[in-house]
C-alpha cells in the first residue's frame, strides 16, 4: 500500500516553544503519473492532523501531487511557545509560506485546495489573496457563520490532555467524541484513529498540543457571554469578508446533521462569494471524513473535471 514521505518546512513567527527554528511538517503523496504539476493541498479540522487525508490522497494520487499538512502543535509540525498565536492567521501564513515553496519547487504547478473544518477556514483566507489563491477549492463542512453551540460543544473536550493505557481506550475515546463523522468500519476507524495517538512510557497520548485549546477557551469561557458572542459575530463579518473576495471555484460539502454549519449558512455560500456547489451527505454530522467513496469521489469529480 502506498504511503506518503514526510517532509519538513521552515516557517517563521510565532516561535518554536523550543525556541529553535520553527518547523511545520506535511505528508507528501507523489502523483503516481505524469509530472505532479497538479498539487492538491489538504488541511485538516482543529484537533485532526495531516494522515486524516490517506484514503483521499490514495485516490487522488492516481493524476495528482497530493500535500496533507499538519496544522502548527498538531501530528508531526512544532508546537508554539505562546498558545493565542494557535489561530488562523498564524495557520494562513503558515500555508502560505507551504504554497510559495511548492510553486518554487514545480514551477507552473496548478495548486488546489481540500480544507476539513479548520483547514477551511484558513483556505478561504488564503483564496481570498489572489497571489496565493489556488485554483479550486474544497470546504469541508465549514463557513463563514461557525454556530456558537458547536464552538461550545468542542471547547468540552478540547486540551483535555487525556492519557490512556492501552490503543483500544484512546480509539474509544476518540470515538466517543467523533460521534458525527458518521459510521465506519472499525478498520476504518482504527486508520483514522491511530495517527492521533503518541505512544509514551507505556501510555497513549493525543498527537497535539494541548494548549491549541486556548484561544477557544478564552472565547467561550468569557465571563461576559454577550461580550463573547459578540467578538464571534465579529469574527463571522470578518470571515464572508474573505468568502466574498474568493474567485475560485468552490464545491462545499456538507454532513445532513452538522451542527458548525447549517443549510441557512449553506444556502447562503451558493448566493454570494464564488457561488459555492454544495454537496450533502445523510447519515453524517460535523464533519464528513473523506473516507467513503461517495465523498472521495465528490472531490476527485470537482478537481479532476476540465
Amino acid at each position: 500500500m502506498q504511503e506518503p514521505n514526510l517532509q519538513h518546512l521552515i516557517v517563521g513567527d510565532p516561535a518554536a516553544h523550543t525556541g529553535a527554528p520553527r518547523r511545520m511538517a506535511y505528508w507528501d503523496w507523489p502523483c503516481a503519473a505524469g509530472d505532479g504539476r497538479h498539487v492538491v493541498v489538504c488541511v485538516h479540522g482543529l484537533s485532526r492532523q495531516g494522515r486524516d487525508f490517506d484514503t483521499l490522497a490514495r485516490a487522488l494520487s492516481e493524476r495528482s501531487r497530493v500535500v496533507a499538512v499538519d496544522v502548527a502543535g498538531r501530528g508531526r509540525s512544532d508546537w508554539l511557545a505562546d498558545p493565542m498565536r494557535y489561530q488562523v492567521p498564524t495557520y494562513a501564513a503558515d500555508l502560505a509560506a507551504l504554497l510559495t515553496h511548492l510553486r518554487a519547487q514545480t514551477p507552473g504547478a496548478v495548486i488546489d485546495w481540500v480544507g476539513t473544518s479548520m483547514g477551511g477556514l484558513i483556505g478561504m483566507a488564503v483564496a481570498a489573496q489572489p497571489a496565493l489563491a489556488p485554483r479550486r477549492l474544497v470546504l469541508n463542512d465549514v463557513g463563514p457563520a461557525i454556530q456558537w453551540a458547536a464552538l461550545q460543544r468542542i471547547s468540552t473536550y478540547l486540551g483535555l490532555n487525556p492519557s490512556f493505557d492501552s490503543e483500544q481506550a484512546a480509539m474509544d475515546y476518540l470515538a466517543s467524541i467523533s460521534t458525527g463523522f458518521g459510521p465506519h468500519t472499525p478498520e476504518q476507524w482504527r486508520a483514522l484513529s491511530l495517527p492521533l495517538l503518541r505512544g509514551r512510557e507505556g501510555r497513549w497520548w493525543l498527537h497535539y498540543d494541548p494548549a491549541i485549546a486556548v484561544p477557544l477557551k478564552a472565547l467561550t469561557g468569557m465571563a461576559d457571554q454577550t461580550a463573547a458572542r459578540q467578538l464571534a459575530r465579529d469574527g463571522e463579518a470578518a470571515l464572508w469578508g474573505l468568502y466574498d473576495a474568493i474567485t475560485a471555484p468552490t464545491l462545499l460539502l456538507r454532513g445532513q446533521q452538522s451542527d458548525l454549519l447549517t443549510p441557512a449558512t449553506a444556502a447562503e455560500m451558493g448566493r454570494r462569494g464564488p457561488k459555492a456547489r454544495c454537496v450533502v451527505f445523510e447519515g453524517v454530522g460535523h464533519a464528513p471524513t473523506l473516507v467513503a467513496d461517495d465523498q472521495v469521489a465528490a472531490i476527485r469529480d470537482f478537481l479532476w473535471s476540465d
